[in-house]
């Protein structure tokens, strides 16, 4: 059973900072690229940032370049994404996507399988508000 469980969303002022964790199982983490989109309220789905599945690559939406940084720790089948600088647009729910809509988004998997199939998460709503 493929598991893909976001954490780490919460509400914060602007200019303050979130963790978001995005822990996974039930398919080979190491294979797979892994990004990270967003949805604000009547909006759509937008990337946010991807890891391929080396760590070697990264790729970052423009709004949050310079702000954002993705990780990847594979012994512990889980991605990360350091939030800082928050924005009252950054306000969204998170979503973490390992997988093709990774690898259409920029970050790609080390095998053909890792780039066709997709898991989503449930996401986790992150607030930026005075």
């Amino acid at each position: 059973q493929v598991l893909v469980v976001e954490s780490g969303g919460g509400s914060v002022q602007p200019g303050g900072s979130l963790r978001l964790s995005c822990l996974t199982s039930g398919f080979p983490f190491e294979y797979y690229s892994i990004a990270w989109f967003r949805q604000a309220p009547g909006k759509e789905r937008e990337g946010v940032s991807c890891i391929n599945w080396s760590g070697s690559n990264t790729k970052y939406a423009d709004s949050v370049k310079g702000r954002f940084a993705i990780s990847r720790d594979n012994a512990k089948s889980t991605v990360y994404l350091q939030m800082n600088s928050l924005k009252p647009e950054d306000a969204a729910v998170y979503y973490c996507a390992p997988g093709g809509a990774a690898a259409k988004w920029g970050c790609r998997g080390r095998t053909s399988d890792s780039n066709a199939m997709n898991y989503w998460g449930k996401g986790t709503l992150v607030s930026v508000s005075e």
